[in-house]
Formats: C-alpha cells, sequence, structure tokens
C-alpha cells in the first residue's frame, strides 16, 4: 500500500525539524513541510484549509472548536509556548509605570481573539485587578492599518470595544490617542529601538518566573490542527503523528542540553536549558493533554470569560479520543 501523502504546515522550529526533514519517519506517511509565517498560515488555515495539517494558534483553535466547527481537529502538540507579560508596550513619556496604572485607560489589541491577548487579559483581570470592562480597548492594525478580525468574539456585557480600521496602534500610541498596547509581535518602533517606546515591564523575566511560581502555568500559544475529513479517512495519522512530534522534541531538548558542543547561538545556552530544566523539570517542553491539563484548562475558562469562546469547553473536547491513550 502506498505512503499518504500528507503536507504539513508550521514554522521552523527546531523541536520539530527532525520530522519535517524526514529525520524521523512516520511508518505509512510521506510529509511535505510547507513553511511560511506563523500569522499567514493561521489566516489562510482558518479561512481556508488548504492543508490537512498546520499550526495554528490555540485561541483559533479554541474559537473554532466552541462554534462546532465541523473539519476541525487537532493533536496535542504546542510548538510555541511564551511567558506574555512583556507583550504590554507604552510611550516612553507616559507616566505609566505599574500594570495597576492600566486601569481606566485606552490600550489597544490587533484582534480580540488571539493567544497572546488573552494570556495578558487574564493576567490584568486575575493578577493585577484590572477587570475587562475598566479598559476601553482599541483595535487595529499593529505597524499597518486596515487589519480585520477573522474570527468574531461573543464579547461580555459591558466592554468598551472600538474598531479603528483607518489608523494603527503604533500611530496612536505616538500621537497619545491610546496609552498602550498589547501584541504578540513587538511593534516595529520598539524593534528598530526607537526611544519614544518603551515595554512596560523592564524587568519582565523577573514577573514572568513569579507568575510560574505562583500559577505553575507555562502558557501555551500554538497547537497542531487537523482537517477533520483528513482524520476521518485516515484515523492513524494523529496518533503517529502525535508519537512523532514527541521524538523530534525530544531530540531538539538534547541538542538544547549539549554542554559540549554549542548546538544554536546562544553564549550559556546549555546553562539556560539547564536551569530550565531545574525550574520546569526534565521535559521542560512536555505534550500531551494530562502534562497540559492545567495550562488548558486555565486558558479555557479565560478564553469562556473574554468571549473568545462561544461556549464554555471541557479539555476532552480539544483533542479526539484515538490521541488520548498517545498522549499519556
Amino acid at each position: 500500500m502506498a505512503n499518504i501523502p500528507l503536507e504539513i504546515a508550521i514554522g521552523d522550529y527546531d523541536h520539530v525539524r527532525d520530522l519535517v526533514s524526514g529525520k524521523i519517519e512516520v511508518p505509512g506517511i510521506d510529509i511535505t513541510h510547507v513553511e511560511l509565517p506563523a500569522g499567514e498560515i493561521f489566516s489562510r488555515f482558518t479561512r481556508e484549509r488548504p492543508w490537512p495539517v498546520a499550526e495554528l494558534s490555540l485561541a483559533r483553535y479554541v474559537a473554532l472548536k466552541s462554534q462546532d466547527d465541523p473539519n476541525l481537529t487537532g493533536i496535542p502538540v504546542f510548538p510555541s509556548r511564551f511567558f506574555r507579560q512583556h507583550a504590554i508596550y507604552t510611550a516612553s513619556a507616559r507616566p505609566i509605570d505599574d500594570p495597576a496604572d492600566l486601569k481606566g485607560k485606552r490600550i489597544g489589541i490587533p484582534v480580540w481573539v488571539q493567544t497572546a491577548i488573552v494570556w495578558v487579559r487574564a493576567w490584568l483581570m486575575h493578577d493585577v485587578g484590572v477587570a475587562l470592562g475598566d479598559i476601553h480597548w482599541v483595535q487595529a492594525g499593529i505597524n499597518r492599518p486596515g487589519h480585520r478580525a477573522e474570527i468574531l468574539p461573543k464579547l461580555p456585557r459591558g466592554i468598551d470595544y472600538t474598531p479603528a480600521p483607518g489608523r494603527t496602534l503604533v500611530d496612536m500610541l505616538r500621537a497619545g490617542d491610546i496609552d498602550a498596547l498589547l501584541c504578540a509581535d513587538p511593534p516595529l518602533p520598539f524593534q528598530r529601538r526607537e526611544p519614544w517606546i518603551r515595554r512596560l515591564l523592564p524587568d519582565h523575566c523577573g514577573v514572568e518566573q513569579a507568575y510560574w511560581n505562583k500559577a505553575g502555568i507555562f502558557p501555551i500559544m500554538h497547537t497542531v490542527a487537523m482537517r477533520r475529513d483528513v482524520v476521518d479517512q485516515h484515523p492513524e495519522i494523529g496518533p503517529k503523528l502525535l508519537r512523532a512530534f514527541h521524538q523530534a522534541k525530544e531530540r531538539s531538548l538534547t541538542r538544547a542540553l549539549d554542554g559540549n558542543c554549542c548546538r544554536f547561538p546562544l553564549p550559556w545556552g546549555f546553562v539556560h536549558a539547564e536551569r530550565m530544566r531545574t525550574m520546569f523539570g526534565d521535559d521542560f517542553w512536555p505534550y500531551g493533554i494530562e502534562a497540559n491539563r492545567k495550562s488548558l484548562e486555565a486558558f479555557l475558562e479565560y478564553c469562556f470569560e473574554q468571549g473568545v469562546c462561544h461556549r464554555r469547553l471541557a479539555v476532552e473536547e480539544l483533542y479526539p479520543e484515538e490521541v488520548w491513550e498517545v498522549a499519556k
């Protein structure tokens, strides 16, 4: 029997490279790697489903699942994880030095349904004490105008949310029309080190580690989505891919911990990896359901209270039964 040809659209992560390059063989499956920017993969998979398997933002995945999308399933593989307290930017001259200062302010976001923003809003709500209704939310493109949401939220009552399609968040922040902005991608002026813009939290690493110490959550950003029609035709794909992604990730962690050769262009990279193993445990980038249950349950609750979900979801609804045992 011929192998199943399978396109996988996913970023060039070290922890997936051995799989998509063919170094790890998946029995009965021939993989073709489609490498595109994450935002383009998310957008095209949301609108068109051109590939059977694709990396997808967790917020999009959860939002679509809550709307009972008939052609969407996935596996509990998480290519990207990030603490996101660093994702708040303000003008250097603005007298905002504490997250609590954001109460009553105008904050810009590129879209409501974005994983990084869900995590930041949840942190502001539950750790800082700034409720959703305490903010005047403004939606616009970060660096270019005209950005539109592809997944519409079900906003809670009392939320002040204003689209501004003709402007950019960067221009509004510079002009003083918003007080801060939240975004996963650092704004271009910040990347260029322009002095007028800064992170709200200069010591964000300390804040993010304190969040881990308190909550025990390493926030998940992306998951691996699959077309349901392909999985229905070939139910073995999900379990096989989950095993292969796990193997690729284990090889990557071994490289990160290599104290003999510098596998990544980072001074003291292996020392940092050893610190992460001490902080998070031997598998400091876990896949599967149970190893990530706390993070997933928290995220689903945050999505529901923020209107990203159209209904409350349980963790068991996210991934099909055929991968549960493999995930263990």
